[in-house]
């Protein structure tokens, strides 16, 4: 350490000197002294203030830079020493040093702004905001047969890309082209885990999406899990799951999806068809996945149920039933959900038996497979009355759908299930579904539905509540007293901030339960009258009609 002090002192004195020779010595000494121990050098250096002399020996032309720069690298190694480093004003020449043609200086330059920069969100937007993103770009363009510096480059992509702020300048440089050919060159495994783990990061983009699918990358992926798809050494396994995730995220991009779709005939699309029957669970899982996300436009979707997608998923799901994969599962009814949306594909998937297969899940412990399976039977039903009329009076199904409105811990499930109940009542229409849902205990769960924070929900249990009202008013009438249904229909109509629509059904339900006994002294001792007098100046065309008809039905009755 005695001859780090003499080094140390000693590079005071020279830095400014032109005699290179001199600070050569020094530098090496210190290099010398960093590699025996990192920490106790570090010290010594921060502490003799040598860090304020290092900016002015970082120039392009002279031959200690490099020298410079791996020191800087080695002091950073150490989290005390970065704040100091920046401090000392040595990001901004590093940084310009990225532009020499100099292998070495621009290896240990990267070294530096890496380890200085590391796991500092504030240090790397800086470094966006200087440029160094397309003056990295263009070195991996340049040096691709410098594996050193390649990584160097790929270190550094991978820390900012995770930055957002980054996201633009990737997408304004050909980032997609060097690293689909780098990716290309590789044959190692660990090569390629160090471009997937750029690649992931930059794929959230949608601009970047469409930049990748562009230059080529799918067809990359696709080779990778035809290579790996019968593997059995882990790294078989990994790279199977990092391509087949990758190509699914690239998926979500909407025109990226679209120029893979190609309308249906497109080799991609077909390739990824054909993972469904595999017997790999990745691959069944990315297939069902990709096929979700293909489902995102109507036409799309009317396409894939006209060309047999559906029975591919069926019999997926069939294979999944006992002890399944609960992620093939989730994915598979997200895929069917998707179709289902298409008015035109209702009653053909209903035909194919999708109904029956999704309800082989409601045994199904798992929230996410919950929640998607009541998604899919909700989109199934919309418009199709003899459907919500054959699920509606399934008592095991509404019992179950019962279970799950009180699902507390699992809010998405609580309320797809809320919103399957009011669906099976308002499109089946039906006195037997209502009678069901009686039955079964839901009218309770309709009445809390209608004070959601949702505005579409409340709207729907007001509409099946009402439905119910119409159809069987003696058999419901308990259960409305019990839920103090009355109560919240005065609150919804005295609350401001209640949509029109919602007032609108609040008052249709009010005229709908004054056929009961107990149920009418409520609307009496409420003082319904007041309200609905106020609401006859409402804005709203429809609300003030319907409350000029609510009051007349109420003074007549009172």
């Amino acid at each position: 350490m005695d001859n780090l002090s003499g080094a140390l002192e000693k590079l005071k004195l020279v830095s400014t000197d032109s005699a290179t020779d001199n600070v050569e010595s020094c530098l090496d000494c210190m290099l010398k002294a960093l590699a025996n121990n990192n920490t106790e050098a570090s010290l010594k250096i921060q502490e003799m203030g040598i860090l304020p002399l290092l900016p002015a020996l970082l120039r392009p032309q002279s031959s200690c830079t490099p020298k410079v720069a791996n020191i800087i690298a080695e002091l950073a190694k150490n989290e005390f020493m970065r704040s100091p480093c920046v401090e000392a004003g040595l990001i901004p020449p590093l940084a310009q040093l990225l532009n020499s043609s100099n292998q070495e200086v621009l290896l240990q330059t990267g070294r530096a702004l890496g380890n200085i920069c590391y796991d500092s969100h504030s240090l790397q937007a800086q470094l966006i905001n200087m440029g160094v993103i397309p003056t990295l770009v263009k070195l991996l363009g340049i040096h691709s047969d410098n594996t050193a510096l390649t990584e160097m480059c790929l270190i550094a992509f991978g820390n900012l890309a995770e930055l957002e702020s980054s996201k633009e300048q990737f997408a304004s440089t050909n980032i997609a082209e060097e690293l689909v050919r780098l990716f290309q060159k590789q044959s190692e495994h660990e090569k390629k885990e160090m471009v997937f783990e750029v690649l992931a990061p930059l794929a959230e983009n949608d601009v970047i999406k469409l930049q990748l699918v562009e230059a080529g990358l799918v067809e990359c992926l696709l080779e990778v899990v035809a290579q790996t798809v019968d593997g059995e050494r882990e790294e078989d396994v990994a790279q199977l799951k990092t391509a087949s995730d990758l190509m699914v995220l690239l998926l979500l991009g909407d025109e990226s999806m679209q120029k893979l779709f190609e309308g249906g005939k497109g080799s991609v699309f077909q390739r990824v068809l054909s993972w469904i029957p595999s017997h790999n669970h990745q691959l069944q899982l990315a297939g069902a996945l990709a096929i979700a996300n293909f489902a995102r436009n109507d036409g799309n979707c009317i396409h894939m149920v006209d060309t047999g997608i559906v029975q591919k998923l069926l019999e997926l799901l069939d294979r999944h039933v006992e002890e399944g994969n609960v992620t093939v599962q989730h994915a598979a009814l997200s895929a069917l959900r998707n179709l289902a949306i298409p008015v035109v594909n209702k009653s053909k998937m209903l035909s194919a038996g999708v109904a029956d297969v999704v309800l082989k899940f409601l045994q199904s412990e798992m929230p996410p497979v919950q929640f998607k399976l009541l998604g899919t039977l909700r989109m199934l039903i919309d418009t199709q009355a003899e459907a919500a009329n054959q699920l509606g009076t399934n008592g095991k199904l509404v019992e179950k759908l019962v279970e799950w409105c009180e699902a507390k811990d699992h809010a998405g499930v609580m309320g797809e299930s809320n919103r399957l109940l009011s669906a099976l009542i308002r499109h089946s229409k039906s006195k037997e579904v209502v009678r069901t849902v009686i039955q079964g205990g839901g009218v309770k769960h309709l009445v809390t539905m209608a004070t959601s924070e949702h505005m579409i929900m409340q709207n729907e249990a007001l509409v099946a509540l009402g439905l119910i009202a119409a159809l069987d008013l003696v058999a419901a009438e308990n259960d409305f007293v019990g839920a103090s249904l009355v109560s919240v229909l005065h609150k919804l109509l005295s609350d401001e901030r209640s949509a029109p629509e919602i007032k609108y059904n609040s008052m249709i339900l009010i005229c709908a339960v004054m056929g009961s006994e107990p149920l009418h002294k409520e609307v009496q001792s409420l003082a319904f009258i007041d309200v609905v007098s106020k609401l006859r100046a409402h804005e709203n065309k429809t609300v003030s009609h319907q409350a000029s008809l609510t009051e007349q039905r109420l003074t007549a009755q009172s």
